[in-house]
């Protein structure tokens, strides 16, 4: 071996021992705030982990979050894929006028079963009215502002598979076509991947055919800029690249009504929580977040009771739909594995209506608590 390889093996063994002594002393995070998301910790070591190969997969996943001096390291990342001129990172393309963008995979297994456990509840529970919001993500909506080549699978495609799939007596609200009239308005967020308040407005106004409801005019609303500073999920996934923050904006009827919000044993009396603004998950400024059972009990006096089965595409919408019902009750089946049938019966609820956006009802396996 020449002295000048014999020098980069040194150079290259002595980097990997200087990183592995850094990790070692470093103090593990538990949770990124860059990121948003809770970092993978040091898994045990036990004979039945070794031997699953489950202990080399987790560990391969804490060095990977635990990385000493990982925000530098990111910032070299990006630098290189810019250099490289890549499209996308960690799955996020890189799209026209400032928006990131998660393609769609043609759906797998899973969202059949999904349709299943709806038809299920739905036959279990003849008496309930059932409808279905299925909200398309952005790079629908946005498909020209892909990078070239870029694909994404038909989420309308997907949505009408699910419609023609479910029970007649589930309704189906749609409302791709609605989102693609006003695309031309900040009806989603350019750093993360649910829609605006605004989006979820235009959505509402859709579903109120749907629902019986007599939408409130977007005049009647007080719309007020409450953030300049978002940076969201799809943010998280490309550190290190330069990102322009998104605008967060709130609908406030001018139509007086009054709630009780009960979350977590708690009580509120409002639908947003403002101290979230000064944390980097702006987006549970609505309806704080996520949470397993959410009950919000209106000074509307006209006896309609909703249940609203659903992922975070909601809390965004849910407030619009706060004008109109004297109780909406919010489940979110990630966290809540009580009987849901039981629930509903006992709260006298006459209504249930599934919120999903396509990407995550795609995959989600928490559904099938309809089923226990």
């Amino acid at each position: 071996m020449r002295m000048s390889d014999k020098i980069i093996v040194c150079m290259f063994i002595s980097f990997l021992a200087i990183v592995g002594v850094l990790n070692l002393m470093s103090d593990d995070i538990v949770f990124s705030e860059e990121e948003n998301r809770i970092l993978e910790q040091k898994p045990t070591l036990s004979l039945k982990n070794v031997l699953s190969g489950k202990f080399m997969d987790r560990y391969e996943a804490y060095i990977s979050d635990q990385f000493a001096w990982k925000k530098n390291w990111l910032r070299i990342k990006a630098v290189s894929e810019k250099a490289m001129l890549k499209q996308d990172s960690n799955g996020i393309y890189f799209g026209k006028d400032g928006f990131l963008l998660e393609g769609y995979k043609e759906p797998k297994e899973q969202i059949y079963k999904n349709i299943e456990y709806i038809n299920y509840f739905a036959e279990k529970n003849k008496e309930l009215d059932y409808y279905m919001l299925l909200a398309p993500t952005s790079v629908e909506i946005y498909k020209e502002k892909l990078p070239l080549f870029a694909q994404s699978f038909s989420q309308r495609a997907v949505i009408d598979k699910v419609n023609d799939t479910l029970l007649d007596s589930v309704q189906m609200i749609e409302v791709t076509d609605t989102l693609t009239n006003y695309k031309n308005e900040p009806i989603y967020f350019k750093t993360d991947h649910h829609w605006t308040m605004r989006g979820a407005y235009f959505a509402y106004v859709q579903a109120a055919q749907t629902l019986g409801l007599d939408p409130i005019p977007i005049n009647d609303f007080k719309i007020e800029t409450v953030s300049n500073d978002f940076y969201g999920t799809f943010a998280s996934k490309v550190l290190g690249h330069h990102v322009t923050p998104d605008k967060i904006e709130m609908f406030q009827s001018l139509y007086e009504r009054s709630y009780i919000v009960q979350y977590d044993s708690k009580n509120d009396n409002s639908l947003f929580e403002w101290s979230y603004l000064n944390k980097k998950d702006q987006y549970s400024f609505f309806l704080n977040g996520n949470h397993s059972l959410v009950t919000i009990k209106s000074d509307v006096r006209d006896g309609r009771k909703l249940a609203v089965v659903k992922d975070s595409y909601a809390h965004a919408f849910i407030p619009f739909l706060a004008n109109h019902f004297q109780e909406i009750y919010v489940i979110d089946l990630r966290y809540y594995h009580k009987d849901v049938d039981d629930f509903i019966r006992e709260n006298g609820i006459k209504e249930v209506l599934f919120l999903y956006n396509v990407v995550n009802f795609s995959t989600d396996s928490n559904l099938i608590w309809l089923k226990k």
